[in-house]
């Protein structure tokens, strides 16, 4: 961990306007799809299946199930769920490469699921959708391997934080290849 020093907007002199307006919030219909979003989808290029009746990752196919949008309380349930199984998306060995193939070896599996909530949850607060912690069965796995590992918490953030730097690259990369 390290301290920083930081300052409220308040306390600072001639500052540009754009700081001190902030970021505008963006406008979205919470019962529809969101075109940035799906755009974000999209150009990551991950096989996504959807209409299917549960969400998940299959690294033996490298593809994600995605249940139809109606099947979901609302956009930001629907994104955080993709963001999630994105996320294990991008452990496969031909991306970032982190070891899938034991996923549901309890500790494995717990600091796996792990991993894929927060990248949901960088993602989401990044797009502004409010994402909700899946059910309490991950939640004590989680609190079981964070008992036993006291680094596990930072080397999660630190593999989901480098596994949404990884979707955000790929989406960067094709966008500048469509506008070439």
């Amino acid at each position: 961990m390290r301290e920083y020093t930081v300052f409220n907007v308040a306390q600072c002199e001639n500052l540009p306007d754009s700081i001190k307006a902030g970021k505008p919030m963006r406008v979205r219909n919470p019962d529809t799809r969101d075109a940035l979003a799906d755009e974000f989808l999209r150009s990551t290029g991950p096989d996504i299946r959807g209409g299917y009746g549960e969400a998940y990752y299959v690294p033996s196919q490298d593809f994600v199930s995605m249940p139809a949008f109606k099947a979901f309380k609302g956009a930001d349930h629907f994104y955080n769920v993709a963001f999630h199984e994105l996320t294990h998306w991008t452990g496969h060995k031909s991306r970032l490469d982190r070891d899938l193939k034991n996923r549901f070896g309890a500790r494995q599996y717990a600091a796996e699921e792990l991993i894929a909530e927060l990248g949901a949850a960088f993602l989401c607060a990044e797009f502004g959708f409010d994402g909700d912690i899946r059910n309490a069965g991950y939640i004590a796995n989680w609190i079981e391997l964070l008992k036993a590992d006291k680094r596990a918490f930072f080397t999660a953030c630190r593999k989901a934080s480098k596994a949404a730097d990884y979707l955000r690259g790929l989406a960067l990369a094709s966008a500048q290849a469509m506008a070439a």
